[in-house]
C-alpha cells in the first residue's frame, strides 16, 4: 500500500453520531500528522470537524484513503467515487447492518492505524455496469458495486418484462421489477428478495424477481461474465425506472433495453487483520441464536 499523508472522511446526511465520530477522527489524525479532507458538500452537516474541504470531484484525486463513516449507503456512495481509481476504502459503521463497513466505532482509531500502517487486508470488489439504451438511440451508463435494479413506477401496477442472457431469452416476467446483484450486492435488496447469500469471493451475478406474479419465477445465478438485458414489455400503464445502488439512474420504457455486464473495474475494499466474512453473517444475521440465548 502506497504512504498514506491525506485521508478524506466521507459521509452522507449526517446525523448526530456520524458527526461526533467524523470529528473525532479528524482530530486524531491531524494529531498524527495526516491531513484531513472533506467534501465542501458536508461542510455544514460537519459542525466542530476540521479539515480542508474540496470540491467532490477533485476530493479522490487529492485523497490516498477514503474513510466512510455511516451506513452501507455512505460506503456505496464512497465506492462511486473511488471506482477505477485504486484509493483504497475503509467503512466506519454508523448506520443499521453494516455488511460493507464493518469496523464497529469501539474499533474504529485502531483499524484507521492499521489502514495507515498498511496492516489491512485489501478486498477487490467488482462493480457492474448498467446501460440503458434508449429507443432513440443515445445510451445512459451507470455503476453499481450492489445491485442494478429495474422497478415499477406505479404504485398498484405490475410490469411486464423480458430477461435475455447472453442473447438467449430466458423468462417473461410480471411482478415489481428485477433485481441484478454482484456478490457483493446478494446480501442487500436481492436477499430481502428471498435470492442467495453468495460469497463475495466467487465471479457471479444473481438475478432476482421482486414480488413476481409467478411463484414459479425464482432467482438464478449467472456468470459474471455474462451480458444480461432486460425488455420493457409494451402493455398499457408500463412504467419502469432504473437504480443503480439506490441512486436513480433513468426511466425504462418500451422501445429501450436495460443492458447489464461487468464493468471490468473494482473498489478496493480494506479489512483488519481476521476480518472472517462468515463471522459477519452470523453478527448481522442472528444465526446461531437460539430463542432462549436472546432472553438471557
Amino acid at each position: 500500500m502506497p504512504d498514506i499523508h491525506r485521508c478524506a472522511l466521507v459521509t452522507r446526511f449526517a446525523d448526530t453520531h456520524v458527526a461526533e465520530s467524523t470529528a473525532l477522527l479528524a482530530s486524531y489524525l491531524t494529531a498524527r500528522g495526516l491531513e484531513v479532507l472533506a467534501s465542501e458538500d458536508e461542510r455544514d452537516k460537519l459542525p466542530g470537524v476540521h479539515a480542508r474541504f474540496l470540491a467532490e470531484s477533485t476530493l479522490v484525486d487529492e485523497s490516498d484513503l477514503i474513510i466512510a463513516i455511516g451506513g452501507d449507503g455512505t460506503l456505496l456512495y464512497a465506492a462511486g467515487l473511488v471506482a477505477d481509481r485504486g484509493t483504497p476504502l475503509l467503512g466506519i459503521n454508523r448506520g443499521r447492518l453494516g455488511f460493507l463497513t464493518d469496523v464497529m466505532p469501539e474499533d474504529m482509531l485502531a483499524s484507521v492505524d492499521a489502514a495507515i500502517a498498511g496492516q489491512c487486508s485489501r478486498d477487490q470488489r467488482p462493480l457492474l455496469r448498467a446501460e440503458i439504451q434508449l429507443d432513440s438511440g443515445s445510451v445512459i451508463r451507470g455503476l453499481a458495486l450492489n445491485d442494478v435494479v429495474l422497478q415499477k413506477r406505479q404504485s398498484g401496477h405490475l410490469i411486464d418484462f423480458e430477461t435475455w442472457i447472453d442473447g438467449r431469452l430466458v423468462n417473461r416476467h410480471g411482478g415489481d421489477g428485477l433485481v441484478v446483484a454482484s456478490a457483493t450486492g446478494s446480501t442487500a435488496y436481492a436477499l430481502s428478495c428471498g435470492g442467495p447469500i453468495v460469497d463475495p469471493s466467487l465471479d457471479v451475478v444473481v438475478v432476482t424477481p421482486i414480488c413476481p406474479h409467478t411463484l414459479s419465477d425464482r432467482p438464478i445465478v449467472v456468470s459474471s461474465r455474462s451480458v444480461i438485458e432486460i425488455r420493457l414489455i409494451d402493455r398499457p400503464d408500463s412504467s419502469a425506472e432504473v437504480a443503480c445502488d439506490g441512486r436513480p439512474l433513468a426511466p425504462l420504457s418500451p422501445g429501450d433495453s436495460l443492458v447489464i455486464h461487468s464493468a471490468g473495474v473494482h473498489i478496493t475494499l480494506l479489512h483488519r487483520e481476521g476480518y472472517d466474512y462468515y463471522r459477519l453473517l452470523r453478527s448481522k444475521l442472528n444465526w446461531g441464536r437460539r430463542s432462549f440465548d436472546t432472553q438471557r
